[in-house]
């Protein structure tokens, strides 16, 4: 996709929203950037991300008052000569991360901080009018991948104010806000927002839970499979992560972006940004699989701890491939939707990601969702967008 054409913006003096959206073809910046594009106080939205869309036709690439711009954040002389112009944005939305090294290393601590130096080294000296810096980091903010998992004392649900992990190769979410709050500090107003697991549609996003059940269960019903859960019994049957809809993050950020009051008292603090009710796979499973119309085992054999999808959808992607050709659906290769590794992962999980949102909810904010529900809205936007049939 080629990068939309636009003169150097006039000045913003205070006339409508303008926001930049760094990560605008991932599963939050993509239902941000619909969002923002309906609203009428948003007059401009440039969406920004390393590799265009895959789906072009989807909303909101098509609106006139949305502007794609193609950039290599980790190059800064391909940042200031993509951004510099965008002298008119009053609202950055930061829900973007280099996925190419290990979450908890050195590597990926550099990576994204290098990232977010470049978009500010170029966007602070130009965008006169910036209100309000909402960077999106998650529930990781609050587990060392190293441990410990604090399973010895129960189930521990994080809080704001819950303290900084230690760990030897750090954690990127904390060298993100250290950076705001240097170059931020008296001059910008900003928040966090840390969401759970989140659901959504996306074909550019590394981590995407919609993405592997969506192939899962087609696959599936096609091959007349056992729509299994293939994890460990804990993560089977108890409550073990929080989810977080990719509509409620995006009105989320928003909210957090746009309410005076609330980011004039909480500069510089985080929210959870959690669904609500927690839930079990054990709970949900069943209906998914019907949701597809897969074959469903018997409740006693919908289990499985010797099931892993790294090797059961190994040799799949031909199958994927003629799904695609037969129901006419968007082409995309398997590995666009589904990272089976992540699920494994994810299904086996030796610590539990579980938050509160009393903070949000004392703020004023309400939006809530089922994670049954979620889950089914968004396979349905999947097949309204022809990724899945």
């Amino acid at each position: 996709m080629a990068i939309r054409e636009f003169h150097e913006p006039e000045p913003n003096h205070n006339n409508g929203h303008v926001a930049a959206i760094f990560g605008v073809t991932g599963v939050v910046g993509r239902e941000l950037a619909r969002r923002l594009t309906s609203k009428s106080e948003w007059k401009k939205v440039y969406g920004i991300a390393r590799n265009p869309p895959h789906l072009d036709h989807i909303n909101p690439i098509n609106q006139s008052n949305f502007h794609f711009i193609q950039c290599d954040l980790e190059n800064p002389f391909e940042t200031h000569q993509r951004l510099s112009l965008l002298r008119d944005v009053t609202h950055i939305f930061w829900v973007t991360w280099a996925s190419q090294y290990r979450y908890d290393s050195r590597e990926s601590c550099e990576q994204n901080k290098a990232m977010m130096v470049n978009a500010l080294n170029t966007l602070l000296p130009k965008a006169n009018f910036l209100k309000h810096f909402s960077l999106q980091t998650g529930l990781k903010h609050y587990i060392s991948f190293q441990g410990p998992f604090h399973e010895e004392s129960g189930v521990r649900i994080y809080s704001e104010e819950s303290p900084r992990m230690r760990s030897d190769n750090g954690n990127f979410y904390y060298e993100l806000e250290d950076l705001l709050k240097e170059r931020l500090r008296n001059k910008v107003a900003w928040t966090i927002q840390r969401p759970g697991l989140i659901t959504g549609s996306s074909t550019r996003s590394f981590y995407n839970v919609m993405g592997c059940l969506g192939v899962y269960g087609t696959i599936c019903r096609h091959l007349n499979l056992p729509f299994v859960f293939g994890g460990t019994k804990k993560c089977w049957e108890e409550f073990v992560l929080d989810g977080s809809d990719a509509r409620l993050v995006s009105e989320q950020h928003i909210w957090a972006a746009t309410n005076e009051d609330v980011y004039d008292s909480t500069n510089g603090q985080a929210f959870n940004c959690l669904n609500g009710p927690s839930f079990t796979w054990k709970e949900i499973w069943p209906s998914v699989g019907k949701n597809f119309g897969a074959q469903i085992q018997p409740k006693d054999m919908l289990f499985s701890d010797e099931f892993y999808y790294t090797k059961a959808m190994a040799d799949k992607g031909k199958v994927w491939e003629e799904i695609v050709e037969k129901e006419g659906l968007v082409r995309t290769k398997m590995e666009d939707l589904a990272n089976w590794e992540f699920l494994d992962t994810l299904f086996r999980c030796p610590f539990k990601m579980l938050g509160t949102r009393d903070k949000v909810d004392r703020f004023g904010f309400s939006q809530r969702y089922k994670a049954l529900d979620s889950i089914l809205y968004w396979l349905e936007s999947m097949r309204d967008d022809k990724i899945i049939p």
